[in-house]
């Protein structure tokens, strides 16, 4: 595809907020960041629809002509403005091609980079927000639907202006026929409208199930493994199977509607093409229009059925596209947690200590910090150290890193010095090397180093390839505790000031778990390290420990206590 077309370099910046409201002011910002591919699309849909249109015209003009004594010439100059015309279409239909597909490109790639960029401005906060079936629809059908509506502009213009041109052209020649033809097409064209809100409200039913069901189908492949074992993989497959008829049933009630618009979209042109070719034939036998005028009359009138059923196909894509592009708006309206202080606090270099006064958690800096507490807990504990405001009301003010209050801490600079793991993350798709790195460059002392504290060394020379080897979506091939292992040394390589930890060894005997132990005290030495575990190894190795009771007390702190190792 040209660049010239289609520019990739195109910077997807943030969505204004009122652009984000609203499914077509969203699309008319798509439009408007690369406008020429739609301008190219309507002036070449414009050149390619006008000759079909002034063809049958042409014809009926030659036969005229040959119907005289002396027109042979004319006969043969109509005859090469055909050619022509058809030689000007073949031109502006290939053109048409490059520069539809061009615009549908361009609304296809901003609208994934926008969706991309929103997803990772979430972050955490977006899985407590969305499904994942629903973020996984939006950046395939609904991205397709919105493509499908800059890809069909072209032509629909380029259909308005052909009809507009036979329109006038016809009235010229018999204002009776003329005035048929510009009540009979748009009565056609507003016939569909009924439709289209019954189809829109179908399919907005049929998205919300395809994205119940994908979310069901990921959760069901990401736990196979643990349903299996605890023999509930019938069960569940059960249950995907009633969804999937749920979605089978929209999708038929969705098909149906589609199915009424294409029939009138049929129907609804051909009625208009008969009674202008019966009118016309009235009009011809009355002396009326000439032979060749009737069959211009009758060109003509076929020709309309393609503007009506453009009309039609466009009236259907953009309905489509509305839904879609709500569905993308919903997307964008998501805020995350972590908002841009006015005034953000630096951090003090060096290592963080961690006080959370609503706890009584506590952390020196420099030194391993062990809190032990209910299971429950842990996940909350671990995102009110880590995340602003997610312990409700007031709560980043009680968490302090380096004496200053969490909520004041810019979120760049925080992701910067703050790093939170735990049992929620996974392994994307690559190789060793990059899904530890992170596309970061790191040394290969650095990375042997965090391979070695985390027990993952013979992890890594296990696979074929070693730092190189391929790794699946989720580390399907690995057992969990070589997934945790890879997980924690992915961790450590980051080396950040403050590590939170989340049972970083869960998953792993307690032989193995004695070495990470020693190994990660060693290598986080003079660093903050933030261990959320009811192990007695991790207690034993940890500079202090805290520890919380099962339930906070009301109104009030945790009961908790402070023991150091």
């Amino acid at each position: 595809m040209s660049n010239r077309l289609f520019d990739a370099s195109v910077d997807p910046a943030d969505v204004p907020e009122a652009d984000a409201r609203g499914p077509w002011a969203y699309l008319w910002w798509l439009a408007r960041i690369r406008p020429w591919p739609l301008v190219l699309a309507a002036v070449l849909g414009a050149l390619w629809m006008v000759p079909l249109a002034l063809i049958p015209l042409v014809i009926g003009r030659a036969i005229d002509e040959a119907g005289r004594a002396d027109g042979q010439a004319g006969l043969y100059l109509w005859s090469l403005v055909t050619l022509g015309l058809g030689f000007l279409q073949a031109a502006a239909g290939a053109g048409l091609i490059q520069a539809a597909v061009g615009a549908e490109a361009h609304a296809l790639s901003l609208t994934h980079r926008v969706l991309m960029r929103q997803v990772v401005r979430l972050g955490a906060a977006l899985r407590g927000k969305a499904r994942s079936g629903d973020v996984a629809a939006s950046a395939t059908a609904d991205v397709e639907s919105i493509g499908n509506a800059f890809e069909v502009v072209g032509r629909t213009i380029g259909a308005v202006v052909a009809a507009v041109l036979v329109a006038v052209a016809l009235t010229v020649t018999s204002p009776v026929l003329g005035l048929a033809v510009l009540i009979g097409v748009p009565a056609a064209v507003l016939g569909i409208g009924p439709l289209l809100r019954p189809l829109q409200e179908r399919d907005e039913a049929q998205r919300e199930q395809m994205g119940i069901a994908t979310s069901q189908a990921g959760d069901i492949v990401a736990g196979l493994r643990i349903l299996r074992g605890i023999g509930g993989e019938a069960g569940f497959a059960e249950g995907f199977r009633r969804t999937s008829q749920q979605v089978r049933r929209a999708g038929e009630s969705a098909g149906r509607m589609e199915a009424w618009l294409q029939a009138a979209g049929v129907l609804l042109p051909g009625l208009v093409t008969v009674g202008i070719v019966w009118l016309g034939a009235r009009l011809a036998l009355e002396g009326t229009i000439t032979a060749g005028e009737l069959v211009a009359f009758y060109g003509a009138s076929a020709f309309l059925t393609l503007p009506v059923s453009t009309a039609t196909e466009a009236a259907e894509t953009l309905s489509l596209a509305k839904v879609a592009a709500g569905r993308v708006c919903a997307l964008l309206r998501l805020t995350p947690e972590a908002v841009r202080p006015a005034r953000p606090a630096p951090l003090p270099a060096g290592a963080l200590a961690v006080v959370d006064a609503d706890t009584g958690i506590t952390a020196a800096a420099g030194h391993l910090t062990v809190v032990t507490a209910p299971a429950d807990r842990t996940g909350e504990l671990a995102d009110r150290l880590s995340r602003p405001g997610v312990g409700g009301a007031g709560s980043a003010q009680a968490v302090r890193l380096g004496g200053v209050p969490l909520e004041r801490v810019d979120p760049d600079e925080l992701a910067a010095r703050l790093l939170r793991s735990g049992p929620a993350d996974v392994l994307f798709s690559g190789t060793v090397r990059e899904e530890l790195t992170a596309g970061s460059a790191r040394s290969r002392e650095a990375l042997a180093r965090a391979l070695f504290a985390a027990d993952a060394a013979d992890v890594v020379d296990s696979l074929p390839g070693g730092l190189d080897a391929w790794l699946d979506e989720g580390g399907r091939t690995l057992s969990g505790g070589q997934r945790q292992r890879l997980v924690l040394a992915r961790a450590l390589l980051a080396a950040t000031d403050l590590l939170i930890l989340e049972d970083p060894t869960a998953s792993v005997d307690a032989h193995t778990e004695a070495r990470i132990v020693d190994r990660v005290a060693a290598l986080r030495a003079g660093r903050t390290t933030v261990v959320l575990s009811d192990s007695p190894l991790w207690r034993g190795a940890a500079d202090h420990v805290v520890r919380l009771d099962a339930q906070p007390a009301p109104g009030g702190p945790d009961r908790s206590s402070g023991v150091p190792s």
